[in-house]
């Protein structure tokens, strides 16, 4: 009987841990594979929870973060970091998923040693390299270097097909994000305490339509984000909704949202919600103003009309499919669409209800049975 074949797994930011744990819980329950994981440490305290809940225990931790920490300094620690990970495991293959500084280094590391690269959530393109930054050149990078591409819609596939990506290393297998959100809200549904933080303000605000709110994002910082902040002071003044924020943990960009909105009426600002919190606020949303890349994907699989605060994005399948709506940053554009969702039942409605084009919850079995029909 030949030996199972070797793959480790590379993450190191929550998104990451999120949209890989499906598979790990995949290759785990398969005795064709060995699972080995292993954490860059990039967003440690982030991480740390999404992996308890999971069930998983990191192999290896590189713990690359250090304070003020450049993108330079970042990717120089982690490419020997991981690098000897690899040489000490001796993997058949390593998995990376979308467009991390960990998942760039990680399959750099395995491109100098010959060994063979999976990217979950492949082919991911904004056409923009600045938005968003650093991400766009990371995944288009890492493209480069993959043996097989795990890409989560048809149009993602057209993408690495645009870039002459051997065709036969490219499939579609559905996005391990909406694995993840099926899962969680599975586990919230058989135990509610999980989420159960969220009960007081869903009772201080009961009758009144919740907006959720995130932004992040680089290329926002500054004016954009302000942009955001004066359309959310905006909207805010209406008595019939309330505007959840969760914080970002980065301190200079929770600094300049709390000076905009702190002590606003009708916005709440929160520390950062954990996977289960975060996905019962989803569920609770009328809907959705986000900058965000996975909350594209999750918003749409819950029936949540979404607003996207960018100007570009890489996920325009949501967009196509009339769940999502790209507005960019201007704040009487924001204003006027939230206006829309929030007074017009119908255009809710059509948005709520349109075809989700990210999957079906399956895309981690799929992954597995790809790797089982290409041994090492």
């Amino acid at each position: 009987m030949a030996r199972p074949q070797r793959i480790l797994t590379i993450l190191g930011t929550r998104p990451e841990a999120i949209k890989l744990f499906p598979l790990l819980h995949a290759l785990q329950r398969d005795p064709r594979f060995e699972s080995i994981l292993c954490s860059s440490g990039q967003h440690a305290e982030l991480l740390a929870p999404v992996l308890e809940l999971a069930g998983l225990v990191p192999d290896h931790n590189c713990a690359v973060m250090r304070h003020g920490q450049s993108l330079d300094a970042l990717v120089a620690s982690l490419i020997p970091a991981l690098g000897a990970v690899m040489d000490i495991r001796r993997p058949d293959k390593i998995a990376v998923q979308g467009d991390t500084a960990t998942a760039f280094a990680g399959a750099l590391a395995a491109h100098h040693r010959l060994i063979e690269v999976v990217h979950v959530e492949a082919g991911l393109r904004s056409g923009n390299r600045a938005h968003p930054f650093p991400e766009e050149i990371y995944r288009k990078a890492i493209s480069a270097m993959a043996d097989l591409h795990c890409a989560p819609t048809p149009r993602a596939a057209q993408a690495l097909a645009r870039e002459n990506v051997e065709p036969a290393s490219v499939h579609v297998t559905g996005n391990t994000g909406i694995d993840a959100l099926l899962w969680v809200g599975e586990l919230v549904a058989r135990r509610p305490e999980l989420a159960s933080d969220l009960a007081g303000m869903e009772q201080r605000f009961s009758g009144r339509k919740l907006v959720a709110v995130t932004a992040h994002r680089r290329e926002n910082a500054g004016e954009g984000i302000a942009n955001i902040c004066t359309a959310v002071r905006r909207l805010a003044a209406r008595d019939d909704i309330a505007l959840i924020i969760p914080l970002h943990a980065n301190p200079g960009l929770r600094e300049i949202v709390a000076a905009q909105l702190g002590g606003c009426a009708n916005v709440v600002l929160t520390d950062p919600l954990d996977y289960p919190h975060f996905a019962r606020l989803l569920g609770m949303a009328h809907f959705v103003l986000t900058d965000s890349g996975g909350v594209q994907e999750e918003a749409p699989t819950l029936g949540k009309p979404l607003l996207v605060v960018r100007e570009t994005t890489e996920r325009p399948e949501g967009v196509e499919a009339g769940t999502a709506r790209l507005i960019g940053t201007d704040p009487d554009r924001i204003v006027e669409e939230a206006t829309r969702l929030l007074d017009d039942a119908d255009a809710h409605a059509a948005m709520a209800h349109a075809h989700n084009p990210y999957g079906d919850g399956k895309a981690a079995g799929r992954i597995v049975e790809l790797l089982a029909r290409q041994p090492a």
